[in-house]
């Protein structure tokens, strides 16, 4: 009897299953499709979208952006997305390869309205690297899941809104603490920190340009760079630790003094936020300039 008992208790619980995860999957169709280009503008969409939308990377982490090729698996990935979000400002050298093979998806400027610095008549699109512009890209990230997805305009614009205020917060700080120091040049591997420095009135001498990361050093840039720091006993010398740290730890060589990370947040910073790594970059560049 108790052997019938359990196969009907069985037999009920079966179906029950099978709803469940139904169930389970139609809430998953339920969020906004949305797919980003980079990094930093995953978490911005992550933290203003929250549970209301399902998120794909291109640029998977640990990969570099500006050598990155759009395969067929990410055309295909990207087919039944509502929004693909991109950084712009040549960035994604692969844009034209979303738009011709995506026409169902709309492209998202995540730069639109961004206030841009352009060197020798290139943009340059490190734009995250300054509190002031990540707030226009999250903006413009809020705007378009509002447009995409109005049913959940509150919760998008309550997202944006607290997540606003964190960015202010750590800009104000730092305005402080920024404007209180004399020197306000620092030495760093790779020219991607002009936005950073336009917000508290830097400068960034660097090793690579912007766009030039894997371009030979020349003995006489390194040379005059050197004698630069000297001059200025400039003792540290900043590198995100990628294709630049040899050239970093010769010039820190050539003026007795050392390289410290730092972070240009194209590809996620492991164990921290995009606050967090960004607060850490603003405390390594004020105990430098002190």
């Amino acid at each position: 009897m108790r052997k019938f008992l359990s196969k009907i208790l069985i037999l009920m619980t079966i179906p029950m299953l099978f709803v469940g995860c139904g169930k389970s999957t139609e809430n998953d169709g339920d969020k906004l499709k949305v797919a980003v280009s980079i990094s930093p503008l995953k978490e911005f969409t992550e933290i203003i979208g929250g549970d209301k939308v399902d998120i794909y990377t291109v640029v998977k982490e640990n990969m570099e952006p500006h050598d990155f090729d759009f395969s067929p698996s990410d055309k295909k990935a990207l087919s039944d997305r509502k929004l693909f979000i991109y950084n712009g400002l040549g960035m994604e050298g692969w844009l034209d390869q979303v738009k011709e093979g995506n026409k169902d998806t709309k492209l998202i400027d995540a730069s639109k309205n961004g206030n841009i610095i352009v060197d020798n008549g290139v943009e340059d699109p490190h734009i995250w690297l300054s509190l002031k512009e990540a707030t226009n890209e999250c903006n413009n990230i809020k705007d378009a899941l509002i447009e995409a997805d109005p049913e959940n305009r509150e919760y998008y614009e309550g997202n944006y809104n607290k997540y606003k205020q964190e960015l202010d917060l750590l800009f104000n700080e730092y305005s402080q603490k920024l404007a209180s120091i004399k020197g306000k040049t620092f030495v760093t591997s790779h020219e991607a920190f002009a936005y950073l420095c336009r917000d508290y009135g830097l400068q960034q001498k660097a090793i690579k340009g912007i766009f030039d990361e894997e371009a030979e050093t020349t003995f006489k840039d390194m040379e005059s760079l050197a004698n630069y720091c000297k001059s200025e006993n400039i003792k540290i010398i900043f590198s995100e630790g990628s294709e630049s740290q040899k050239d970093s730890d010769t010039l820190a060589k050539a003026i007795n003094g050392k390289v410290v990370p730092i972070h240009t947040l194209e590809t996620k910073v492991e164990g921290k936020s995009y606050i967090e790594a960004m607060k850490d970059n603003y405390e390594k560049i004020y105990a430098e300039l002190k």
